[in-house]
């Protein structure tokens, strides 16, 4: 295989969702432990919507800091919760040496239609940027050794942009790009996107992002296209929708009995994300974030298509 060359050094990166339930916890270690192989330049790790594995989340954020070389981003929500509990999470974090955070306003109750956020509640991802921004500076008011812990690790402070709009949140391209210009001025230092399946939406969502005053880093977000039945089920939960034609392509791909060939279909979903990986690296992505759903074969084949693997920070 011909190693891609590109204008600059790309970062890797991956997402990873801590196991939900303790017999799950092996796969996933196993799992973790080979994307961390793949020196990636970061792994973040998801918070649950409300919290619900927050004691999880950061025992895989703590055991990555301390056994790892890997630099652990935690994902943070604030959705439903009080300013006074965020800042107590913010605190654990931190206390537990997190340096690094993607700050998400995450998804209201889905049984609740009429829920309306807390009048006390840290109200959108904006406000949590801020938020951390002023937890971390208490510490360091209170702190000497705080203040030396900020010093040479600065915290560093990821936000989400949705490239086509959010469909969660009804809003549009260019209503997105007017709250990514929020983000940053409220603190943000980079953004890492939604998935999409067209190079396009990256592209034409960079541009008009830069001509509004963007200035932050902009990752690309990309799936592994290796299953049709994930395409599926992340269309329902995020609104993102797959194209028709992939999904009917992976539906084409069967044994002779008529169940599915999965392994075609993983060979045809790796050089459908691979190709549009190549194309927004080549546009000047500055690199990928790779979401995994914790499984690293995908995430891993995807890197050695596109000529990144092995090529990230140490």
């Amino acid at each position: 295989m011909v190693v891609e060359a590109y204008p600059h050094r790309p970062t890797v990166s991956f997402e990873l969702m801590p196991p939900r339930r303790p017999e799950a916890a092996p796969n996933f270690w196993e799992t973790a432990q080979r994307l961390v192989a793949a020196r990636p330049d970061f792994v973040s790790v998801t918070y649950g919507a409300g919290g619900g594995d927050r004691a999880t989340s950061r025992e895989v954020l703590a055991t990555l800091l301390r056994g790892t070389p890997v630099l652990p981003v935690a994902h943070l929500t604030c959705v439903g919760a009080s300013r006074e509990d965020v800042s107590e999470v913010i605190d654990e974090f931190l206390e537990a040496g997190v340096r690094s955070f993607l700050a998400l306003r995450g998804d209201p109750p889905r049984d609740e239609p009429d829920w309306r956020p807390s009048p006390d509640g840290v109200r959108s991802s904006v406000d949590l940027v801020r938020l951390l921004t002023q937890v971390d500076q208490r510490r360091v008011a209170a702190d000497a050794s705080a203040a030396l812990r900020a010093a040479t690790r600065p915290l560093t402070i990821a936000v989400a942009t949705f490239p086509d709009g959010n469909p969660g949140a009804g809003t549009t391209r260019d209503q997105e790009v007017r709250r990514l210009l929020e983000k940053q001025q409220a603190g943000a230092s980079f953004a890492i996107t939604q998935f999409f399946y067209r190079a396009e939406s990256y592209t034409g969502f960079v541009e008009a992002a830069r001509s509004a005053g963007v200035t932050i880093p902009i990752l690309a977000g990309i799936l592994p296209t290796t299953e049709a039945r994930r395409l599926r089920r992340v269309q329902e939960l995020t609104g993102v929708v797959a194209p028709a034609g992939l999904l009917r392509d992976l539906d084409g791909l069967t044994a002779p009995d008529g169940a599915v060939d999965a392994e075609a279909q993983h060979e045809h979903g790796i050089q459908y994300s691979a190709a549009l990986a190549r194309e927004v690296l080549d546009a000047g992505a500055p690199g990928v974030h790779v979401y995994t759903f914790n499984k690293h074969r995908p995430a891993l084949d995807l890197l050695e298509r596109v000529g990144l693997s092995g090529r990230a920070a140490a």
